[in-house]
């Protein structure tokens, strides 16, 4: 694997283990009823990593698209 697709996946991969893992933590109803989640950082923190991910890929597929245009031009 190409060390440019390893960089655009592995934010793909650290937002997929964030969401794994709050997951994994849960949440909990206090008495109060007020919602207890221990890991609700995770949960923006792999939208980011996601989207970064989106980013970096598009910058890949774009950038293949115009190589592959000025070899054949």
């Amino acid at each position: 694997m190409k060390k440019k697709y390893l960089l655009a996946a592995s934010p793909l991969l650290l937002s997929i283990i964030s969401l794994m893992i709050s997951r994994m933590v849960g949440s909990s109803v206090g008495p109060d009823g007020i919602l207890h989640e221990p890991a609700f950082f995770l949960i923006p923190l792999s939208y980011l990593f996601l989207f970064c991910s989106i980013i970096a890929f598009l910058f890949l597929g774009f950038g293949s698209v115009l190589h592959k245009r000025k070899k054949i031009s």
